[in-house]
């Protein structure tokens, strides 16, 4: 008989090897899923893989791409994680992530067509804002009335959706789009825009924030008392209480960080790769960011990684689609293999398997 046999303490080998057997297995499956569709597994696994990075008719093109795809993941899944860790969990980050881009772009807009060079820098002040502003109605909910942040924060996104394209074909609409909805190219308004800093290398201004992000949440988890705090209060609930710290204080801290930095993903999105305010301007960054936070184990530096990798999933599928006719959401549940099986997996670090009759009384 199989069991599962509770460890004295989480085994530190599990933790890590556990993202690269989940990787592992979300390509078996993904193959497998593949092959039923009728396209060569190990060919549609390489496409994914292995062409954005080192095959010549793409790599040119994919390699700048990987940097741009990162930027917003990694951006908003260094916040989650500073709350998952704290047991605070904050689902709407894709809503924070659209109300910061219209923060942002609303201050574009509202400056057009001045070429003040402190129009960017209020863009990143008013995007974190927005994103901050959206983050503290769970968060002040959760304090005061003791409502669900999961619940709120992920309503709060179709509440977002609204507010976007409601700006999109109304207030924010460029009057010289001839009608079609969709806000003035930021990429066009040199003030505003959020071009590369090293040509064809996909580096902008959101993948430096995203490098500091990651070096910001490492010291604070390291070197920092909020750090200390956050990682007692999900580990040990009762003994944060008893050593001193306060929840209300710690949730709007936590929700409000993440929402900064979903907020400044979107600034940095809509000012530089997507370039316009539109109805389908959000792409799932605030969602596919939670796969990143747990495939990185919440950890800024492995979140850097599993950056890079969803990243790379995301161009691979788009190549797959274009080179083999695989169907997006194919792909999407390629993409969602791997947070299945990271969890299922995951298991392994807290329980041992256990083979053997069963025991009698």
């Amino acid at each position: 008989m199989i069991t599962l046999e509770k460890r004295p303490s989480p085994s530190r080998a599990w933790a890590w090897a556990t993202p690269v057997l989940a990787v592992l297995l979300t390509m078996i499956a993904g193959g497998l899923m593949f092959a039923l569709l009728g396209k060569d597994p190990v060919d549609a696994i390489r496409t994914i893989f292995w062409a954005p990075l080192f095959d010549p008719q793409f790599a040119s093109y994919s390699r700048p791409q990987l940097l741009v795809k990162a930027g917003p993941l990694i951006l908003i899944a260094v916040g989650l994680a500073m709350g998952f860790r704290a047991g605070i969990w904050n689902i709407g980050a894709e809503g924070q992530y659209i109300i910061g881009a219209l923060f942002g772009a609303g201050v574009a807009l509202a400056a057009y067509p001045s070429g003040s060079p402190l129009i960017f820098p209020t863009m990143i002040v008013a995007g974190a804002l927005g994103g901050f502003l959206w983050a503290m109605i769970p968060a002040l909910l959760r304090v005061f009335f003791n409502t669900n942040e999961i619940l709120v924060s992920l309503l709060l996104v179709y509440v977002a959706e609204q507010f976007l394209a409601a700006m999109a074909l109304g207030p924010m609409k460029n009057p010289e789009g001839g009608g079609f909805p969709g806000s003035r190219n930021l990429q066009q308004y040199d003030a505003a825009s959020n071009l590369e800093l090293l040509q064809g290398t996909g580096l902008h201004w959101g993948v430096v924030a995203a490098i500091v992000a990651v070096i910001f949440g490492h010291v604070m988890l390291t070197r920092h008392l909020m750090g200390f705090h956050i990682r007692l209060a999900g580990q040990a609930p009762r003994a944060a209480r008893f050593g001193g710290v306060n929840p209300g204080r710690l949730v709007i801290f936590c929700l409000g960080l993440s929402g900064a930095l979903a907020g400044l993903a979107g600034m940095f999105e809509v000012s530089g790769p997507a370039g316009q305010v539109s109805i389908d301007f959000n792409s799932g960054y605030g969602f596919t960011a939670i796969i990143v936070a747990f495939l990185g184990r919440l950890h800024p530096v492995g979140i850097l990684l599993a950056g890079l990798l969803m990243a790379l999933t995301y161009i691979g599928g788009e190549l797959a689609q274009f080179m083999l006719g695989i169907p997006a959401a194919a792909i999407q549940a390629f993409q969602g293999m791997l947070l299945f099986f990271l969890l299922g997996v995951d298991v392994l670090t807290n329980f041992r398997i256990r083979i053997g009759a069963r025991g009698t009384a």
